[in-house]
C-alpha cells in the first residue's frame, strides 16, 4: 500500500527537481512505466484488500491508516488507469512551457496525491493527500496550458489556486472540528464516535464540509474555476482534472458529510439536491449556447456533478450508488472527450464551434466516431456509461420523496434532472451537427485522423464506457457491501 502511493510520488518528485535535463523520451518512458507498475499495485490492492495502520503523529493522534474498500476501489483503479493514459498521452507531445521531466512529474504527483486521498483512513491524512495535488495541478495549467494567450492561462491558474485554497481552508476548519468533538481521527470511525454530537454542531460541520468540498466537485455556483481551466489545461491535464480530480472532492462528500454525520447531511441535503438540479439545468444551457468546444465539454462535466450531487442528496442506498457509479462513469467519458477534442484543438489551432469545419465524418472517422461515442454516453443513452448513474439519481430522487422530510423539493428536482438529460441531448446533436457533419469537404483537404498513442488511448477508453454501459453490476458489485455498511440495505 505505501509502494502503491510512494511509487508515483518519489519519481514524480525526481522528475520535477532532479530529472529535469533529461531527453524527452527518457522522462515519457520513465513515466509510463511507473504508470503500468503503479497500476499494477493498484490492481493487487483492490483484490487483496491489504491495510496499513501505525502511528504518524502520536502527539496529534494522527496515524499513517490506507485501507480500501468498495467506495474507494473503483477509484484508485480508475486513477491509476488513467496515470498509464496520460502517460501516453505524454509520449506522442509535451506542450510548451518547460521541460519534458516536468510535465511528466507533475502527472505523476497529481496520481499519487489522489490516489493517496482514496486510500487514506485518517482524516488528517486525508486532508494533507488532497492538497498535495494542487501544486502540480497549477503547474500544468499555467506553465503547459494555451500557448496561445499567456493572459489567460495566468487567469485559468490564478483562479485554480484562489478557489481550491478557499475550499480547502473551509474543509480544514470542518475537520478539525469533527475530529476535535468526535475524539477520532479515523474515517472508519467518525459515524459511531459523532453519532451523540449535538445537532446544531453536525448541521455546522456539514455545512463547512460541503461548501468546502464543493469547490473541488464544482457545484454551482462554486463551479466558475473549472471552464477557464479546462480550456487552458493541455489535454493530458484536463484528462486528469475532469477524471481523477473531481472525484476527489465527490469522494470527500461521500466519506465526511455523507457517512460521518448522517443526522446533519440530512438537514442540508435538500439545498444540496436543489444546487445538484440547477448545476444539472444550468451546464446543459450553457452548453446549448457554448462556441467553445473545450468550454462546453467542461460545462458538461458540471452538469454531470449536479446529478452526483442529487444522488448524495437522497441519503438513500439507491442514491450513494448512483452518486458512486457516475463518479467512475463521467471519469472514462471526460477523459475520452477531453483527449478527442484535445487532438482537435492542436490540430486546428482552436475548437471554435462558430467557424466552418470540414465534415469530421470525412477528415478524421476515429476522432469523429470516439466523439459521438462520448457525447452519447454524456447525455445518458442507454447501454453506455453514463446512463446508470444519471438513471438511478433521478429514480433515487423520485422515489425517496415519498418519505423524507424534503418531499416536494426532491421531486422537483428529479424533474428538473430529467430536463437536464433533454438539454444534454439538445447540445449532443448540436455539436454532431457542427463538428461530425460539418460543411462539404473540398477536394484537396487534407485529411488526418488518430495516432498509434490516441488510438490506444481512444479505444481504451470506447471500450470501458460500453463494459460500464453493457455490465454495470462490475462496478456495482465491488461497492454493494460499502454501501450497505453507510446507509444499511
Amino acid at each position: 500500500m505505501t509502494a502503491l502511493l510512494a511509487l508515483p510520488l518519489v519519481v514524480g518528485l525526481w522528475l520535477v527537481t532532479g530529472g529535469r535535463g533529461l531527453p524527452r523520451t527518457t522522462a515519457g518512458v520513465a513515466a509510463l512505466v511507473t504508470s503500468v507498475v503503479t497500476l499494477g499495485l493498484a490492481a493487487y490492492a483492490v483484490v487483496a484488500r491489504p491495510a496499513v495502520d501505525q502511528a504518524w503523529v502520536p502527539a496529534a493522534g494522527i496515524r499513517w491508516q490506507l485501507v480500501v474498500d468498495g467506495i474507494s476501489a473503483p477509484l484508485v483503479v480508475l486513477t491509476a488507469a488513467v496515470g498509464v493514459l496520460v502517460a501516453i498521452l505524454g509520449l506522442r507531445h509535451v506542450p510548451e512551457g518547460g521541460s519534458a521531466a516536468t510535465f511528466h512529474g507533475c502527472l505523476l504527483l497529481v496520481e499519487g496525491g489522489a490516489l493517496g486521498t482514496f486510500l487514506a483512513n485518517d482524516a488528517i491524512l486525508f486532508f494533507v493527500f488532497f492538497e498535495i495535488v494542487l501544486v502540480p495541478m497549477w503547474v500544468l495549467i499555467g506553465r503547459f496550458g494555451d500557448p496561445h494567450d499567456a493572459r489567460q492561462r495566468a487567469d485559468a491558474a490564478a483562479r485554480f489556486v484562489l478557489f481550491t485554497v478557499l475550499g480547502s481552508m473551509l474543509m480544514l476548519t470542518g475537520i478539525l472540528l469533527l475530529v476535535h468533538e468526535a475524539g477520532t481521527t479515523r474515517l472508519s470511525a467518525l459515524p459511531v464516535a459523532a453519532a451523540d454530537l449535538p445537532h446544531g454542531v453536525q448541521v455546522l460541520v456539514v455545512v463547512l464540509l460541503t461548501a468546502g468540498l464543493g469547490v473541488k466537485v464544482p457545484l454551482v455556483p462554486l463551479h466558475t474555476w473549472l471552464p477557464p481551466a479546462h480550456t487552458t489545461a493541455p489535454t493530458a491535464g484536463s484528462v486528469v482534472l475532469a477524471a481523477v480530480l473531481l472525484k476527489m472532492g465527490t469522494y470527500g462528500l461521500v466519506r465526511l458529510p455523507f457517512a460521518s454525520l448522517p443526522e446533519g447531511w440530512s438537514t442540508v441535503a435538500p439545498v444540496v439536491g436543489v444546487i445538484g438540479a440547477v448545476g444539472i439545468v444550468w451546464g446543459g444551457l450553457v452548453c446549448l449556447v457554448e462556441r467553445d468546444l473545450k468550454r462546453l465539454v467542461a460545462y458538461s462535466s458540471v452538469a454531470h456533478m449536479g446529478f452526483v450531487a442529487l444522488g448524495l442528496a437522497t441519503g438513500t442506498r439507491a442514491g450513494l450508488q448512483a452518486a458512486l457509479f457516475l463518479n467512475i462513469a463521467h471519469g472514462v467519458i471526460s477523459a475520452l472527450l477531453f483527449v478527442v477534442v484535445g487532438g482537435l484543438k492542436e490540430r486546428w489551432g482552436s475548437v471554435d464551434l462558430s467557424r466552418p469545419r470540414p465534415a469530421l465524418r470525412e477528415t478524421s472517422p476515429h476522432l469523429g466516431f470516439a466523439l459521438l461515442l462520448g457525447f452519447a454516453a454524456g447525455l445518458g443513452l442507454p447501454g453506455l456509461a453514463g446512463f446508470w448513474g444519471e438513471f438511478l439519481a433521478v429514480y433515487a430522487a423520485w422515489s425517496s420523496a415519498a418519505t423524507d422530510a424534503g418531499a416536494h423539493v426532491l421531486r422537483w428536482c428529479a424533474v428538473a434532472a430529467a430536463i437536464g438529460t433533454a438539454l444534454a441531448a439538445g447540445y449532443a446533436l448540436r455539436v454532431a451537427r457542427v463538428v461530425w457533419v460539418g460543411d462539404e469537404v473540398p477536394p484537396g483537404t487534407a485529411r488526418f485522423d488518430a495516432d498509434g498513442g490516441e488510438r490506444v488511448v481512444t479505444v481504451s477508453l470506447i471500450a470501458a464506457i460500453v463494459v460500464l454501459g453493457v455490465l454495470p453490476a462490475v462496478v456495482f458489485s465491488v461497492m454493494t457491501d460499502a454501501v450497505n455498511r453507510v446507509v444499511g440495505g
